[in-house]
């Protein structure tokens, strides 16, 4: 059965229900929660210097292949071997576009991915809160202008009535699985954008954090306010290392607390937000 959530993402494997009671293990993505809101971090940075050192040895050794495969390409032109050149060709377009699609936007990701990116959930005001940099995002299929000014700064806040959890793999050996958060437009199934919430975990361990989450959501005791980093009583030590100097709103930072939509509607209006 496909994913109910359309335009479907590629890899789909699962649509994740809300709801408390689920199994949980906020493992060592959870940085800090308190009674009103908590911290994940998209990547560890074990995982960001890993894939780094991986992606970056990928991108040196493209250097003298592509080298290489225009100076065949020349080399066939003036043997006026024109079936073999243009098959050498579409190879290096194909492998080109490939670079630029997968390779430079997932080394870009880990790159910048400042103090693990974190993403904030609301349980009194039901919001949710991002600021991250992104090269392209699943938009792009859909705004072929996105190739021209890849680099963007996404700080928004989302409903979490209008986001949905999906599970993906990423058709590698080791099988690994991503929970990605889909954007709905308000009582639709049509998704507008996406999130990254979980990446590239084994197995059932793809599921512990959405798991975790939604306990909070929820209020379930199943989510405990001392599994993270942080302590509940740290929030200060928190915020400093981890919010403190990475572009956060003013007016998001203190929307963090907000114990109720009311108080969440003074803190924009005293910030003169109109969103």
């Amino acid at each position: 059965m496909p994913s109910q959530y359309q335009p479907q993402i590629f890899g789909w494997i699962s649509d994740l229900e809300k709801g408390g009671n689920y199994l949980t293990g906020a493992d060592q993505r959870l940085l800090y929660a308190n009674d009103n809101y908590c911290a994940f971090i998209r990547k560890t940075k074990s995982d960001q210097i890993f894939y780094l050192s991986m992606l970056f040895v990928l991108c040196v050794l493209s250097i003298p292949l592509i080298y290489l495969s225009i100076n065949l390409i020349l080399e066939l032109a003036l043997r006026k071997e024109t079936f073999l050149m243009i098959n050498f060709i579409v190879i290096l377009i194909a492998s080109l576009v490939a670079l630029y699609i997968f390779i430079i936007p997932e080394f870009y990701q880990n790159l910048f991915m400042r103090r693990g990116s974190p993403i904030i959930f609301n349980r009194k005001t039901g919001k949710v809160y991002i600021n991250e940099s992104y090269f392209f995002n699943f938009k792009v299929l859909r705004n072929p202008l996105t190739f021209l000014h890849p680099n963007k700064k996404r700080i928004k806040e989302y409903d979490w009535a209008h986001l949905q959890g999906v599970v993906v793999h990423n058709f590698s050996r080791s099988s690994l699985n991503t929970t990605i958060l889909m954007v709905c437009k308000p009582h639709t199934h049509k998704t507008i954008d996406h999130i990254l919430l979980d990446p590239l975990r084994a197995g059932i361990g793809s599921y512990l954090v959405w798991g975790w989450v939604n306990n909070f959501m929820c209020a379930n005791k199943l989510a405990g306010l001392n599994d993270g980093k942080y302590k509940w009583e740290q929030e200060t030590q928190f915020k400093e290392k981890i919010i403190k100097g990475q572009g956060w709103p003013e007016w998001m930072v203190e929307a963090f607390n907000a114990t109720s939509q009311a108080e969440l509607a003074e803190i924009k209006q005293r910030h003169n937000i109109t969103q």
